[in-house]
């Protein structure tokens, strides 16, 4: 019995799919230089597998990050259809891009314990 809330084995090999082709096109095939710095870190899928929440890291520089995010809204369309074609799947989960900041709250809470 699954409890709710926790992702299926399906869902976690899904993002684990997703997230290794997405990391392979930002690397060969989404021709942007603002990406080239760019890490996907993670995707998580909600319950029903619609959409898929994509972590990535990249530069702190203010300006760098909007012209990342830009990037990536607009590359979205792109690789979500080299999705469709790379993982043969009947429906495809949209892409929500989002900043992965783990690393970077851990390092900002570490310096402010006391």
């Amino acid at each position: 019995m699954v409890k709710r809330g926790t992702p299926s084995r399906r869902s976690i090999r899904l993002a684990d799919m997703i997230q290794r082709e997405l990391a392979q096109m930002l690397q060969e095939e989404v021709q942007d230089p603002r990406l080239e710095l760019v890490t996907i870190s993670g995707v998580k899928l909600n319950s029903d597998l619609t959409v898929a929440k994509v972590l990535y890291t990249c530069t702190d520089d203010p300006v760098r990050l909007e012209e990342i995010a830009d990037a990536l809204a607009r590359a979205k369309g792109y690789m979500r259809a080299l999705l469709v074609k790379r993982l043969d799947l009947r429906t495809t989960p949209e892409l929500r891009f989002e900043r992965d900041t783990f690393l970077e709250d851990m390092v900002y809470d570490g310096h402010h314990e006391s």
